[in-house]
């Protein structure tokens, strides 16, 4: 499976290999969201498999537009608070821990740290002071949507440290059907989206394990990832 990911992966953007109508419906796909920010060219366009390569595993395997492993998640534990995106290599960039309070009956917020961080940043209740802990760089918050009007908003991104009342990005649109837009909050810009995975020629299906991630010009394509590891947390 991961050599064909790589093969589709690579003839979609590859001019030398394909010359088909699947690559101008690429072009286009990345110049429709950079009408207001930038040029196609710098587009970056990764095919995301809901899938560790490591058996028994869950996970997530991210291949490239060449064909290489960008981003791997392999969730050992299978625990759902806490979950680490690592690079091609196995180094960790990013790791995402579910915010849990005690006397809270549900949990909608997570944390996004830089690199790994052990247990003590996951559980609240740790007995290591708050200051020997590693301190996120975002925070996320669901939307829940019995108390908002805008059913289209799944969750708000706050950069840590900035008032909980500014938010920094706003992610729209349905995880469950792998259509979402992350939003610059100011802006109104479109820095990532998720879309469904086209076939390139016909016959072949994908369904919602395998789905394309399209990130803009000057936003990090590993937060991008970020993204939507948390919401494959919360809407799974």
């Amino acid at each position: 499976m991961l050599l064909f990911l790589k093969s589709i992966s690579f003839r979609s953007v590859n001019p030398q290999n394909q010359e088909s109508d699947q690559q101008d419906m690429n072009n286009n796909s990345c110049r429709e969201l950079a009408t207001t920010t930038s040029t196609s060219s710098s587009c970056i366009s990764l095919t995301v498999w809901r899938k560790s390569l490591i058996f028994s595993c869950k996970g997530f395997t991210v291949i490239g537009s060449d064909g290489s492993l960008v981003y791997r998640v392999d969730n050992y534990s299978g625990r759902r608070g806490q979950i680490t995106l690592m690079d091609g290599s196995g180094k960790p960039i990013l790791t995402i821990c579910r915010h849990k309070q005690k006397l809270r009956l549900v949990d909608n917020n997570w944390f996004i740290y830089e690199g790994e961080v052990g247990d003590d940043n996951y559980n609240s209740s740790s007995s290591k002071s708050s200051s020997s802990r590693k301190k996120p760089i975002f925070s996320v918050k669901k939307q829940m949507k019995i108390l908002h009007s805008n059913v289209n908003v799944l969750a708000h991104v706050y950069y840590q440290g900035i008032s909980k009342k500014r938010y920094s990005y706003i992610i729209e649109g349905s995880y469950a059907n792998r259509s979402c837009k992350v939003l610059d909050a100011e802006s109104r810009n479109v820095v990532a989206e998720i879309r469904k995975k086209k076939a390139v020629t016909g016959g072949v299906t994908f369904g919602l394990e395998v789905f394309v991630l399209v990130v803009m010009p000057g936003f990090d394509s590993g937060f991008a990832m970020g993204m939507v590891l948390l919401l494959d947390q919360m809407f799974s």
